[in-house]
């Protein structure tokens, strides 16, 4: 049977960050990376709309659900100055954009991926692609880890393989259960930074392609449970955009569970609905023949401002000064609080990341390793760790194989 020190299962950013921080500690140890696709990196060429957005400018535990405490330990161990540095190591200089996004000078997410594989090359780490694993095994001491080609013995385990986003990328969930058979538990997985679908009865293909600043409420089981700013992308299927992709977890977990989850968006941030109501007073009475959409549209894109007045029965071209109270009371409820009808999400191939995973409690966050099982690391996705939508996952993806890499190494043979 063949053998190796080390096996890393899974290709991806945080397996490809493990091999590399394998490789340059291995003191002539074998190491070997089984990835299931016939080449690497799917999900890092399509992050970042093809630009790979590696990091951003300031992360802290905040940016992320989860064990905070855990996550703090592990991201306190690979900044982001260190990924930066790291990567200007490989040749890929990166840039700041204005949202503290930073992405590789080329605006190419190959230029990224091909730096990665080009190191791992480098340090003779030995990349096996069209590697299903499907099974783990421990004797006497050592892990047997079978794939589609055979298998292969280590002393030591890396897993991995993503979540259950993307699973055309091949982060289908099998890891999990790799995970599971070894002895792990799992929390609920559901897509989060996903895009959600509206029901058919809201009026989001009237605008499709508008982006607007918002604020976006989820109440849960009556409880208000995430308010958050940002812009929100209106689509023909529903709504996208950073604000809701961030706050779909909530949403996504919430039906998991059984529960009841609403969304509700104020289309315009800065009032509340008393200062909705003082605003028409006036506009009222400074341009009383002025129609309501016109009206509106000071305040908002006037296609939108019809779309409220047709969704809540009011004629768009009334005058302003000839809207009836109760109607005028509707509007101004639409305008600070107008309710998102969500249908479902878009599922496991829209979105960029899985809630949810295996316990961080379950690992040694200075090392990665299991608290389990001896020998076997844990890194990435896998985890349940996700993070707001900007970089925030890659970071926790070099983060995690870069303190399980070293650490697989320098752990005794």
């Amino acid at each position: 049977m063949d053998s190796a020190d080390l096996v890393i299962v899974g290709g991806g950013a945080a397996g490809l960050a493990a091999a590399i921080a394998s490789g340059e500690r291995k003191g002539g140890r074998r190491i070997v990376l089984l990835d299931g696709a016939k080449t690497l990196g799917a999900k890092i060429l399509v992050s970042g709309g093809g630009r790979c957005n590696v990091t951003h400018a300031a992360v802290t535990a905040a940016d992320f659900f989860g064990n905070r405490r855990i996550i703090k330990n592990v991201l306190a161990a690979w900044s982001v100055e260190r990924t930066i540095e790291w990567f200007a190591g490989m040749g890929v200089e990166l840039k700041r954009e204005a949202t503290g996004k930073l992405f590789p000078t080329t605006d190419k997410a190959r230029t990224v991926l091909t730096a990665l594989l080009e190191r791992c090359r480098g340090l003779s780490v030995e990349i096996e692609t069209g590697r299903r694993v499907s099974g783990i095994e421990r004797a006497d001491g050592r892990f047997v880890i079978h794939h589609s080609e055979g298998a292969i013995a280590a002393k030591a385990v890396i897993l991995a393989t993503g979540g259950q986003s993307l699973p055309r990328s091949g982060s289908d969930g099998s890891g999990f259960a790799l995970a599971h058979s070894l002895g792990h538990s799992l929390t609920t997985t559901v897509p989060a930074l996903v895009p959600l679908v509206l029901h058919e009865t809201m009026f989001h293909r009237m605008l499709s392609g508008l982006s607007l600043d918002v604020v976006l409420t989820t109440v849960v089981g009556g409880k208000p449970v995430d308010l958050r700013r940002g812009s929100l992308l209106w689509t023909h299927f529903g709504v996208s955009g950073p604000v809701v992709m961030d706050a779909s977890r909530f949403w996504t977990l919430a039906r998991e569970q059984g529960e009841q989850a609403d969304v509700s968006v104020s289309l315009i941030p800065e009032w509340t609905p008393e200062a909705a109501r003082a605003w028409f007073m006036a506009q009222a009475a400074a341009n009383p023949r002025k129609s309501l959409g016109k009206t509106l549209a000071l305040m908002m894109p006037e296609r939108l401002a019809e779309a409220v007045c047709t969704s809540l029965g009011t004629d768009a071209r009334t005058a302003t000064a000839q809207v009836p109270r109760g109607e005028r009371d509707k509007l101004v409820a639409a305008l600070t609080r107008l309710p998102l009808p969500v249908a479902t999400d878009r599922g496991w191939n829209h979105a960029e990341v899985t809630a949810g995973g295996i316990p961080l409690e379950e690992i040694n966050y200075r090392t990665m390793e299991s608290k389990l099982i001896p020998g076997l690391y844990l890194i990435g996705e896998m985890l349940d760790c996700d993070g707001r939508i900007g970089g925030f996952n890659f970071q926790w993806a070099w983060a995690t194989g870069y303190v399980a890499g070293r650490a697989a190494t320098d752990s005794p043979a």
